[in-house]
């Protein structure tokens, strides 16, 4: 990889800033002074210093956001914000997109990389990835709405979806948590209202293996670890 590609990909500046760097003489490569930016390195193994500091390469990013209602699940909008809008400035430079969307009301679990081939793999319907929400409703679910979502319900325009996993909770107001493992536009909410209820309130709690901390506030980010294929 090209030193300038590789200082840049790294959030140390445009390539431009790098060229100035280098004839400056504060960029190293094992300890030498580097004087050309397109020189070729091996990005996993030489050591890269800017004035004496050394700079950690990291190609794919992932990061896990509390998302929050009023901002949509995309890099650009001209209505709304959007969760790119969170993104905290260290991470600007790698240009992460959501994988997948929640929609603008809902809150909880949004996973953003710029890894392409992870975003493609984990949305592909035949990988079964499972997602859970926590739902508050209008009105209690019932035991007939538990079967009848197991049994494949078909929600407005006529799609069935596959089975899922609906469980009643206790207390005030009245909830249930929904197992899915596709991904339709307001699948959820739809679900629901083909039972005759509204959802009030929808949080993804859980995508494939990873789960919301509590601790984590709306709004912000954590990053996470994902084994490449």
């Amino acid at each position: 990889m090209r030193l300038d590609k590789m200082l840049a990909n790294s959030g140390v500046g445009s390539r431009k800033d790098i060229k100035n760097m280098v004839k400056s003489g504060i960029v190293t490569v094992n300890g030498q002074i580097v004087k050309k930016s397109d020189i070729h390195i091996n990005e996993n193994t030489d050591k890269v210093c800017v004035n004496g500091a050394p700079v950690e390469y990291c190609e794919f990013v992932y990061l896990m956001l509390n998302k929050p209602a009023g901002y949509v699940s995309a890099t650009e909008d001209f209505k709304y914000p959007t969760v790119i809008d969170l993104v905290p400035e260290q991470y600007r430079h790698y240009d992460l997109f959501p994988v997948g969307r929640l929609d603008i009301d809902t809150e909880g679990l949004l996973i953003l990389t710029n890894d392409g081939a992870y975003a493609h793999n984990v949305l592909s319907p035949k990988k079964h990835v499972y997602k859970t929400y926590y739902a508050e409703l209008d009105v209690p679910a019932t035991e007939d709405d538990v079967n009848a979502f197991a049994n494949g319900i078909t929600i407005e325009g006529g799609y069935t979806c596959k089975e899922a996993e609906l469980t009643l909770l206790d207390g005030e107001t009245p909830s249930a948590l929904v197992r899915i493992c596709e991904g339709k536009f307001h699948q959820v909410k739809l679900m629901f209202k083909a039972v005759g209820k509204t959802v009030t309130y929808l949080k993804r709690i859980k995508f494939g293996e990873f789960e919301l901390p509590d601790d984590l506030p709306l709004g912000e980010f954590t990053e996470i670890y994902i084994k490449r294929e």
